[in-house]
């Protein structure tokens, strides 16, 4: 499962899981609180009843020993009929006798009634989770039956995408080798065109090189390498091509899990547009700090860094769908890539590798 198509799976899951998680859990509230009410209901009326059988005269042998009761003498005080009261251990309810006798204090104990509650809250909650269980199952189903449409289309573009890169591979690799013998000529050694058509070329290689590297996202394979190996590798190449470029590189032995394909391209598309879009006497410039890498320039600079890795933005120094690529091999690999601004000009790419 691609990246993108785990984020959508995941986006689905967790929406609708949720939402049912969340109404499970209210109905299981309302429904505790609604069966607590119908036993307190109960445990009023059960005192009523043994009052009744007081006031009646009849035996009291059939209520249990949690069952209790005291006269109190009438001292003029209204009672309301529909008092109950309950304490942490018992219940209690007054019922009016006659005048001589006053009030009639019917107690309780609470035992039964919080064994009854806790019984209804253990069954209440297991009910619940086993519910929640079975919609995440459910969950789960949906969210792999919704991603089917998606994933078929992927696989169809993916399919169209290999075979396209396949077919490019021949004239660009033509295209590589006859730029190199013109560059032997002596006549053409200073020639604009010629350079021009070289960096052009070289774009069109880098852009060939990213997308063979990001169709193979799926199936990378990472292993810990020195990062500034790569770095040193990149800017060698970076040299040849801007010659007026000033590259200071301060990485010596920064160690990471990568795929090193992934990694290759991810730096050579920053370095490669921090001289694409430099001044003719500018710099790059490469150094560790803190477990991260930075590559700073001090070129034309950035106006919106925080929209810089979409695909859709359109800037000054925008570099077409590089910068998209870079961020999808970063996530691919965990790293977590920003830009900031390098005052007084330029940009700075940090790559916080784990």
């Amino acid at each position: 499962m691609h990246h993108h198509e785990k984020k959508a799976f995941l986006k689905f899951f967790i929406t609708y899981f949720i939402s049912v998680a969340m109404l499970i859990l209210v109905a299981g509230f309302f429904y505790f609180s609604q069966s607590r009410n119908h036993f307190l209901k109960a445990e009023e009326f059960s005192l009523i009843e043994y009052a009744r059988h007081i006031k009646m005269g009849d035996g009291i042998s059939d209520f249990s020993k949690e069952y209790k009761h005291k006269y109190l003498k009438n001292e003029n005080q209204h009672i309301d009929i529909r008092n109950f009261t309950a304490t942490e251990y018992e219940f209690s309810k007054l019922i009016p006798m006659n005048r001589h006798r006053g009030y009639l204090q019917v107690i309780k104990s609470k035992k039964s009634f919080d064994e009854n509650l806790w019984n209804l809250k253990q069954k209440v909650i297991a009910s619940q989770i086993l519910l929640l269980i079975l919609f995440a199952y459910l969950s789960y189903i949906l969210a792999k039956n919704a991603l089917k449409p998606l994933q078929e289309s992927i696989l169809t573009l993916d399919k169209f995408a290999k075979d396209l890169i396949h077919d490019l591979n021949t004239p660009v690799t033509s295209i590589k080798l006859n730029m190199r013998l013109l560059e032997k000529i002596p006549e053409l050694q200073d020639n604009k065109s010629l350079i021009r058509l070289t960096k052009s070329v070289h774009t069109i290689s880098e852009l060939h090189e990213n997308l063979t590297t990001l169709l193979q996202e799926e199936t990378f394979q990472t292993q810990f390498l020195n990062i500034c190996d790569i770095v040193n590798e990149i800017t060698e190449v970076q040299k040849q091509i801007y010659p007026d470029m000033k590259f200071i590189s301060e990485c010596s032995n920064f160690r990471a899990k990568v795929n090193k394909n992934a990694m290759k391209q991810i730096l050579q598309n920053i370095i490669s547009n921090a001289c694409k879009y430099n001044a003719k006497d500018g710099y790059v410039k490469i150094y560790t700090q803190n477990n991260m890498l930075h590559v700073q320039d001090n070129g034309h600079g950035i106006k919106e860094p925080d929209k810089i890795f979409d695909r859709s933005y359109s800037g000054e120094n925008s570099s077409g769908i590089g910068l998209d690529i870079v961020k999808r091999l970063a996530d691919a690999m965990g790293i977590d890539i920003k830009v900031k601004v390098n005052k007084p000009k330029g940009s700075i790419f940090i790559l916080r590798i784990s």
